[in-house]
């Protein structure tokens, strides 16, 4: 072997001696920084990097992560959205630490998508002074603008009344209802935050449902999960998460030329609607910028209350119409429920849902078995805390397991079937459930929950009453699922029969 040939080998051997240190390093670094505390709650066994993402299907995981809690216990936790998540099993368990506990875990974690996308910014991804002013502010506002109240129901009734129309424009053949449901729910909302609704043929209507559906479908598919993993490795690499980017851009521009527009007209003695109210706000606090009254926030506090008012309100009718046409005899029982109660000359009201008892009930189930949000929204703790005895330091993501609530076996009768009894008594009037959790409980309950209470009932009963609906002819329907950030059905084609 001569000079050349050992001095070329000894070579070799110092960068092969480097990459294997350097791997070595890397996997020890990632094993200290991502090592459990004392006393955490026990899971599964996580690999270097990937932590627990080969155990689990993101179509799967709500079902998934139930059968880990038969394993582990009903708190537990697994690492697949980035840092270690621990997972809350049970109706009894959920209320106790979302309700009891809830000033303990009143934190959104920082979570790297959110912290790119939005920032920590509005209504849902805030956290401290800002959170809570703005949250106070947000129903404050919609509450005078009819949020819960009566006053709101004209607004549902004309917009049930567009949705009618159009569905009666299908003269009965096969259609997907879902693109309908979505425009009838977000213009309810329109009018509370933008002062005006769309209609369904509007483009920039449309733009802005797909570009929700499209943010939901990355977010909550494997490379939004992978982002949350990687987020230093994701944001170089190309692929179908950048495009996420593009899309918050679009939205944020939308909600800024609302609010330029508002600006030109704003009348401080007669706001119009949440923007215009903002906009005023922000005069008041522009000493205390805590509190996050500024143009930024306002963008951000807009576009959730019309994501949030939109997607899952939507959901849940789409999923109402799937069973309609799943269980054609509790349809035929509702509409002769309703037939009896409201008639056919004038549209249900909100007042007669106390007579309604059977149609309520209905609608609770498809809330409970449609799970929209199977994981809720993780949540993070304010400070170091306990759960069962387990140590959950601050800052730790935690989440109610909404499936094992919806679904739990010592709460309900027969919770995996689509059960209305489920809400009967045995009289059969309505009886309230307190394992019904689908808006979730505690400091981050949903704002807009009465709103969506009032638009289910309101759209489910006006649609029931001037039709019936059926498969496509041949077709038995299925309840297969999508799931994203949403459980959401699988596009389905129905048939509306006027009555």
């Amino acid at each position: 072997m001569t000079v050349s040939h050992l001095l070329n080998l000894l070579v070799w051997l110092d960068i092969k001696s480097l990459l294997l240190f350097s791997c070595i390093f890397i996997i020890f670094f990632e094993y200290v920084r991502n090592k459990p505390p004392k006393n955490f709650p026990p899971g599964p066994r996580t690999l270097p990097f990937i932590g627990n993402l080969h155990n689990f299907r993101p179509s799967k995981i709500h079902i998934q992560l139930g059968e880990c809690a038969e394993k582990y216990g009903r708190v537990f936790s697994v690492r697949i959205f980035g840092p270690r998540l621990v997972l809350l099993n049970g109706y009894k368990l959920v209320k106790k630490v979302y309700v009891d506990q809830g000033d303990d875990y009143a934190d959104r974690p920082d979570v790297p998508m959110l912290q790119d996308t939005v920032g920590g910014k509005g209504l849902v991804a805030s956290n401290g002074p800002a959170w809570k002013q703005q949250r106070r502010f947000a129903l404050s506002t919609l509450r005078n603008f009819g949020l819960g109240k009566k006053s709101l129901e004209p607004s549902i009734h004309l917009e049930a009344r567009y949705l009618s129309e159009a569905i009666s424009n299908e003269q009965g053949r096969p259609f997907n209802p879902r693109l309908l449901l979505n425009s009838a729910v977000s213009n309810v909302i329109c009018v509370l935050v933008f002062g005006d609704r769309f209609e369904y043929s509007d483009s920039e209507l449309q733009m802005l449902l797909k570009t929700i559906n499209e943010i939901i479908f990355l977010e909550g598919g494997i490379l939004g999960l992978l982002y949350n993993m990687f987020p230093w490795l994701m944001q170089r690499l190309p692929g179908p998460h950048q495009k996420i980017f593009t899309l918050w851009s679009r939205m944020v521009d939308f909600a800024r030329r609302k609010i330029e527009e508002h600006k030109v007209d704003c009348d401080p003695s007669n706001p119009r609607d949440y923007i215009d109210c903002f906009l005023m706000e922000m005069e008041k606090w522009k000493d205390y910028e805590a509190a996050g009254f500024n143009m930024e926030n306002l963008c951000f506090c807009t576009l959730d209350l019309f994501t949030a008012g939109t997607e899952t309100t939507a959901t849940t009718l789409h999923w109402a119409l799937l069973y309609m046409i799943k269980y054609p005899e509790v349809q035929a029982k509702v509409q002769s429920e309703i037939d009896r109660v409201v008639g056919s000359s004038r549209q249900p009201s909100v007042m007669d849902r106390e007579n309604l008892p059977y149609t309520n009930a209905v609608i609770h189930e498809v809330q409970r078995v449609g799970n929209i949000i199977p994981l809720n929204v993780v949540r993070a703790a304010t400070k170091d805390t306990h759960i069962e005895g387990y140590s959950i330091p601050k800052g730790t993501m935690v989440a109610g397991d909404l499936t094992s609530v919806l679904f739990d076996e010592t709460e309900w009768e027969t919770p995996h079937s689509f059960n209305p009894g489920h809400f009967l008594d045995v009289n059969e009037n309505f009886r309230k459930r307190d394992a019904f959790m689908p808006f979730s409980a505690g400091k981050r309950v949903c704002l807009g929950e009465q709103l969506a209470r009032m638009e289910l009932f309101l759209f489910f009963t006006s649609l029931l009453q001037r039709f019936t609906f059926k498969p496509p002819e041949g077709v038995e329907p299925s309840l297969e699922y999508i799931f994203r950030a949403t459980h959401s059905p699988k596009p389905y084609l129905l048939c509306a029969v006027p009555r």
